[in-house]
């Protein structure tokens, strides 16, 4: 699978889980703007920024730091943090 096709993937279902927890509605992931400014623009609090970080990192099997939070402030940044943190995982089993 290509990185482009995996970051796309990685986007959709990121976009999924943000509209699921935050039980947005008349959205859909693929209408989910991914450059979107989840705290100034669709009103993201920091405790639903924590509840996201949480689901993500039991999705994926990773760890977000709360210093990553102020970052995180699109899907597809949520999207690119996710898969490095994957990436770097996999390395370290390589090695």
């Amino acid at each position: 699978m290509s990185t482009k096709a995996s970051i796309d993937d990685l986007i959709l279902r990121v976009a999924e889980i943000i509209i699921q927890e935050l039980k947005l509605e008349d959205v859909t992931p693929e209408k989910f703007d991914p450059e979107i400014d989840l705290v100034d623009e669709v009103g993201v609090d920091s405790m639903d920024l924590a509840t996201v970080a949480l689901v993500l990192q039991d999705e994926f099997g990773i760890r977000i730091d709360e210093d990553d939070y102020p970052k995180l402030t699109n899907i597809r940044l949520i999207a690119e943090n996710i898969m490095q943190k994957l990436n770097d995982r996999s390395e370290i089993k390589a090695a």
